[in-house]
């Protein structure tokens, strides 16, 4: 197993890898992986892959039997994991493989934090050498024990931000963000999408204005020239459902692993070229 001795908290990892994109002139790189999919051990070689595929910090999916935010790739990946014994232990193992240089952030839902209990999920993930949090079914009203259990840990809890989000609410979740700010550049749930929104750019730039922390895009982007189109607006590009795509249609689990690698570093070279 991977040394996850964290030698700088999650917070200031998050913060590097941002600012070692920036140094580059480009935004970072943040795939997501489905934990435990297809099983544990392809999971820990997709997360690898991932490594070398050039991503800077990874969300790591927790499979959860209702997840409202993802659509139907996803939410496939998330069954098919949970058919095979997935849990939030065995899902933070993609964290220990991803270890020190490539600050991995777990997504799971509310129930999956509240279960074991705030903190003793925070000293979880710590553990496991993540970085953060994203919990998209926390409201900020009722994220203060959940928050101050992640910062007790150097940990990041990280915040979302929607088309649909008042801006008075985009105002005061922004001010409060650390780590970065997830903006979802659409209404609705994951999945890829023909075309970016035409609202995008106003969204972003918002965004930045409100918060001291980068903000990256996700939802709806699945195509290198889509990934350059929003790097040049935003500090970050998420990439979830084509990547989850590539794993699911694969052979075999290495050929997955292999596809997403190469598709990563696709997607690194347009957000280099700009």
């Amino acid at each position: 197993m991977p040394d996850t001795t964290s030698t700088s908290t999650g917070l200031a990892r998050i913060e590097a890898a941002f600012a070692a994109a920036r140094q580059e002139g480009r935004a970072a790189l943040m795939p997501y992986m489905m934990g435990c999919f297809p099983d544990r051990e392809a999971a820990r070689e997709i997360a690898r892959a991932y490594v070398d595929g050039g991503a800077d910090l990874v969300e790591v999916g927790v499979p959860f039997s209702d997840p409202l935010a993802d659509g139907p790739v996803i939410h496939a990946a998330a069954t098919a994991a949970l058919e095979n014994g997935a849990d939030l232990e065995g899902s933070l193992e993609a964290c220990e493989v991803l270890g020190e240089g490539v600050p991995s952030v777990a997504m799971c839902y509310v129930n999956m934090v509240l279960a074991p209990g705030p903190r003793r999920f925070a000293g979880r993930l710590a553990a496991a050498g993540a970085a953060g949090a994203i919990v998209p079914d926390l409201p900020l009203e009722e994220s203060g024990e959940i928050g101050e259990a992640l910062e007790a840990e150097g940990l990041a809890l990280i915040p979302l931000v929607a088309p649909t989000t008042p801006p008075d609410r985009l105002r005061r979740i922004c001010e409060s963000a650390r780590g970065f700010v997830y903006l979802v550049s659409v209404a609705g749930v994951t999945g890829e999408r023909d075309e970016l929104p035409e609202q995008l750019e106003n969204l972003v730039r918002v965004a930045q204005e409100e918060a001291h922390v980068p903000v990256a895009v996700g939802f709806g982007i699945g195509t290198p020239e889509q990934a350059a189109a929003v790097g040049k607006l935003a500090d970050g590009v998420i990439i979830g459902t084509r990547l989850v795509r590539e794993v699911s249609e694969a052979a075999d689990a290495s050929a997955g692993a292999e596809a997403a690698g190469a598709f990563l570093r696709d997607l690194r070279a347009a957000l280099a070229a700009g």
